[in-house]
């Protein structure tokens, strides 16, 4: 892989990152009603948490706007 695939997928990880804090911030704020220092709190850990899953999202989501996915590939050998 060459190193601007890696940046590429750097912000694709932003852009899924401020849509799980988004979701974070409705689920507390707006449908339980916390204050917003608990809904902070609750942002900041749900990005913690989910940080693995998020990056690997991003990788998976850039590669995919490039290259398609050939089951028939699987079986032959290079």
């Amino acid at each position: 892989m060459e190193p601007s695939f890696f940046y590429g997928a750097m912000y694709v990880s932003y852009a899924v990152g401020i849509a799980f804090a988004i979701a974070a911030f409705v689920i507390a704020f707006l449908l339980i009603g916390t204050t917003l220092t608990n809904t902070f709190i609750a942002i900041v850990l749900t990005m913690i948490v989910f940080m693995p899953i998020i990056i690997r999202l991003s990788r998976n989501i850039w590669i995919n706007l490039f290259f398609r996915y050939d089951p028939t590939l699987k079986n032959q050998t290079a």
